[in-house]
């Protein structure tokens, strides 16, 4: 017998019982930071705004924006509500110069978020006796370990296997018969591409179902995973300032857009040049307020993530609003097997390295299912002239230092003075070649 971690008194309330539960915890949240987060009481009373002034859920948009800088600004802990003593898990993301964005959880918290992620594996089938095969990083990336206790608190068996050893976690699937795959979808393909190298047929594997995200994936790439590696694969977003994997999840009877878990997360879609909140339907910049989190809360927090929203129900019975696949950025930023990467970040790096001119451009490629990212780098008159073993060692100490800072490998090739396209507006510092 299955058990379905299956909410149904919250997913399916109408929306004015919903709603009253947001306002609710909205009024209790900005009372909590107000008192407790001198940079949000700042803002706050730059802005002319007091705790009493939120009386309905309209009255969020007199809040100030809460940004990724605000954090950086911060760091590391300088937005928490919480006591350090009460906070029982740290976990960061990189930042846009070198400073992690960092986050904290209460224990109430990281309860929370299993049961978050136990409700996004109910909306793709998985249930208690699935054996969950749960293949993204853990560390300080929220992912492995944001799914790894979803599925516990699922009731559900877990694999911790983390990313890499392809052959291996091939192996792992046949012998142990995982059912739900947790990836991103880049990797998903290359286990895919590894299973036809070793002679593994898919249907021969008990997978059913795979969750996929951490990195923007289109439609037809859904298409490819579910042939190549014969399962259904369903969208899960997250991101670590908000909570990490399990804000919003795809439910199998659409896969037409990814259900907000509202009762803890109050999206908005605004005008990014603007901040003008947008009405429903229209196409925007994604802003999330949790409305539950005890350590670290965000207040109007601007994701760059360019999406909409839209209510018409949904056949599954869940009344949770829907965000689209998230179709671009508004800033720069580039995700690269999962991780976040700013061209700004790529500069830090080479602006401390003597003999590397300040011209540089990323390009981003995908070779056979994973991304592959070439940094090319001017260097000076008197390096590029000198002896290859030189240009080696330079090219090689890069590599290790943008490594180091971001946990991502790329390949560098120093180039000659003058020989990377100038620009009179904005450099072009990143040519994407890949067709997401």
């Amino acid at each position: 017998m299955t058990t379905l971690f299956w909410e149904e008194e919250i997913e399916t309330l109408p929306r004015v019982g919903l709603e009253s539960i947001q306002l609710r915890r909205l009024k209790h949240l900005v009372t909590r930071v107000y008192a407790t987060v001198e940079p949000y009481r700042r803002k706050m009373d730059a802005a002319g705004i007091k705790p009493g002034d939120i009386q309905t859920l309209a009255d969020l948009q007199k809040l100030p924006f809460t940004y990724k800088d605000d954090l950086r600004d911060n760091y590391p802990f300088g937005l928490f509500t919480v006591p350090l003593d009460d906070v029982v898990r740290v976990h960061a993301s990189s930042g846009t110069t070198g400073k992690p964005t960092v986050v904290g959880y209460t224990k109430k918290d990281i309860e929370t978020w299993a049961g978050l992620m136990a409700r996004a594996l109910t909306c793709a089938g998985a249930h208690r006796g699935d054996m969950v095969h749960n293949a993204y990083g853990y560390g300080l990336f929220t992912g492995g370990l944001g799914a790894h206790y979803g599925a516990e608190c699922l009731g559900a068996t877990v694999i911790p296997v983390s990313g890499g050893n392809t052959k291996r976690q091939i192996t792992i699937m046949q012998d142990f018969g995982s059912t739900v795959l947790l990836s991103t979808p880049s990797y998903a393909l290359n286990l895919a591409e590894a299973m036809d190298a070793m002679g593994v047929d898919p249907a021969s594997l008990s997978l059913r179902v795979g969750i996929f995200g951490a990195e923007p994936w289109s439609e037809n790439m859904r298409e490819e995973v579910e042939k190549k590696l014969n399962i259904k694969a369903v969208d899960i977003y997250g991101l670590s300032e908000v909570i990490g994997p399990g804000v919003a999840m795809e439910c199998l009877q659409t896969r037409g857009g990814m259900h907000v878990f509202e009762d803890h997360f109050l999206p908005e879609i605004i005008d990014p040049d603007t901040g003008e909140v947008l009405p429903p339907g229209e196409k925007g910049e994604l802003v999330f307020t949790t409305l539950t989190k005890e350590a670290f809360p965000v207040i109007r927090y601007r994701t760059k993530d360019i999406s909409r929203l839209f209510y018409e129900p949904c056949p599954c019975g869940r009344t949770l609003v829907r965000m689209e696949k998230v179709t671009g950025r508004t800033d720069d930023m580039l995700i690269i097997r999962g991780v976040n990467v700013f061209p700004s970040q790529i500069e830090h790096v080479l602006v401390g390295i003597e003999g590397v001119e300040p011209h540089y451009q990323i390009v981003v490629e995908r070779e056979g299912n994973l991304d592959t990212m070439q940094v090319r780098v001017e260097v000076s008159e008197e390096i590029f002239s000198d002896e290859i073993r030189v240009l080696e060692n330079l090219a090689k100490r890069i590599k290790i230092e943008i490594k180091d800072l971001l946990g991502v490998t790329c390949s560098v090739k120093l180039v000659e003075p003058k020989t990377i396209q100038r620009s009179e507006g904005k450099a072009q510092r990143v040519i994407d070649n890949r067709k997401i």
